[in-house]
């Protein structure tokens, strides 16, 4: 992949914005078209069903293993130059941040990157939630939050100064995580088939999974290529939140790829919505509903920075390069999440789909 003669005419940074973009409209639309969302499957799955939205995560999360992987195999790219991999992790991070994080997104009704897909719908609760996570991440980064946040990340941290490599800790072969990607593909499908999912929402589902591979390849190859250090990252939106954030109210921006993602991500989402005739205004549905979303939010904000990641850049883009605080930090995520819709919402009687 020559990117030689894009960097010569527009520059490093802009085309790591770009690359981002791309990458965001990719996961856009096809997570508004497919829907997926960890907490509807985390829900789900807490009420004892393994249905369509558990069929969309799973191929999500395969897909997305199965083109990393195989991208690794090709060359194409190395997960031990990824930032998360390369630089030390927290096990006491991804475990209290993944836990705050599945309370959360229950209490949110959406994770992170459910709650930015729904907002360029025309969901004017993720609009509301999605700003509050934006400014509490960026707290948690650069803010009022950071002692608390390094104070609880340092109790527990990976040796070595990086980040585990489950593959290697367990002494895998090469082909093992293409293997269980392939497992977990059809795994999907088998739920998928029983549940009556259209194949064309599962075909999205395994659209939002590439796009992920997709910016693990087009950052590692940028970094090749680029003079000055470029992070090799891939879809999340913790950091890439506060950092769009933060570029619109700073007077010297700096393009990256963050800053491409997440306009990438709702520019796709609306224009899928859009097309589809699915985009509609809604807004709170009561004073409670709202404080609910807004301690949802908050939550997410500072679980995702704590945990390293959110739904999305631990749970999937962290996973699929089997980084050892990313799959913690799912896993906590997913019991913060059964928990909290087992004590809260079906004590309440509340329909567990997502909005």
């Amino acid at each position: 992949m020559d990117i030689v003669p894009l960097i010569d005419r527009i520059g490093e940074n802009p085309t790591a914005a770009l690359f981002g973009l791309i990458t965001g409209i990719v996961f856009g639309v096809s997570a508004q078209r497919s829907r997926f969302c960890l907490r509807a499957a985390t829900v789900e799955f807490a009420r004892r069903k393994m249905d369509s939205s558990v069929a969309v995560w799973l191929l999500t999360f395969s897909t997305a293993v199965v083109w990393v992987q195989g991208a690794t195999l090709l060359g194409l790219m190395r997960p031990e130059d990824a930032r998360m991999m390369a630089v030390t992790g927290s096990w006491s991070g991804a475990i209290i941040g993944g836990l705050l994080f599945g309370v959360g997104m229950v209490l949110a009704r959406g994770c992170s990157g459910r709650l930015l897909v729904l907002a360029a719908t025309g969901n004017l609760r993720s609009v509301v939630s999605g700003l509050i996570f934006a400014v509490v991440a960026q707290m948690s980064l650069h803010g009022w939050l950071t002692p608390t946040r390094d104070k609880l990340a340092r109790l527990w941290m990976t040796e070595g100064g990086a980040n585990v490599d489950l593959l290697t800790v367990v002494g895998a072969p090469e082909w093992a995580g293409l293997a269980l990607g392939m497992v977990t593909a059809v795994l999907a499908i088998v739920i998928a088939r029983k549940s009556g999912l259209a194949p064309r929402r599962l075909i999205f589902g395994s659209g939002v999974g590439f796009a992920v591979a997709l910016g693990w390849v087009l950052t590692y190859q940028l970094s090749l290529a680029a003079f000055e250090p470029i992070s090799v990252t891939s879809a999340t939106f913790s950091g890439p939140s506060a950092n769009t954030l933060m570029f619109f109210l700073v007077s010297d921006p700096v393009l990256e790829f963050d800053v491409g993602l997440v306009p990438g991500v709702v520019i796709g989402a609306f224009v899928a919505s859009w097309l589809s005739g699915e985009f509609k205004f809604q807004g709170f549905e009561g004073e409670a509903n709202m404080r609910r979303s807004m301690t949802g939010a908050i939550l997410m904000g500072f679980g995702a920075m704590l945990a390293g990641g959110c739904a999305i850049g631990a749970g999937v883009t962290g996973g699929s390069i089997f980084v050892g605080t990313a799959w913690l930090a799912l896993l906590c995520m997913w019991i913060g999440a059964m928990v909290t819709d087992a004590l809260v919402d079906q004590r309440a009687g509340l329909v567990g789909a997502a909005t």
